[in-house]
């Protein structure tokens, strides 16, 4: 984890620097913000990075002795084909499109979101992917 802490570091001082620079060349304070929050996000997720690292026993990534055999090769199950992440970003969508248009559609698109959920969640319990 140390090389994700210090990846993320990196970024911290680019994006401190750039919204130091950003301020300075055109006294934008919404982009100044932006930038200096998006670092401030980076320093986060490196500071975490870098304290997990300490406390857990060292990854074979993390050692220079570190050999490819030692990586746990067992990294998850990945769904082959899904179409219901499609049916669930279309839910999405059009209750942020009925919020802005009409309320009927986002009633229509609630109906699709939780059709889409319910589907993602039960995709291998029936059919031909059932376990």
């Amino acid at each position: 984890m140390k090389i994700e802490g210090w990846t993320f570091i990196l970024g911290f001082v680019f994006y401190s620097l750039v919204g130091g620079g950003y301020w300075w060349f055109s006294r934008d304070e919404v982009g100044t913000t932006l930038l200096l929050l998006t670092g401030a996000l980076a320093f986060l997720v490196a500071f975490y990075t870098l304290y997990t690292a300490k406390r857990v026993y060292p990854r074979p990534e993390d050692r220079q002795d570190g050999e490819i055999d030692e990586a746990d090769p067992e990294y998850g199950f990945f769904s082959p084909n899904s179409w219901w992440p499609l049916v669930v970003g279309l839910g999405a969508a059009g209750i942020a499109l009925g919020l802005v248009f009409a309320v009927w559609f986002v009633v229509l698109s609630v109906a699709v979101l939780m059709f889409g959920v319910i589907g993602w969640l039960f995709e291998y319990y029936r059919g031909e992917f059932a376990r």
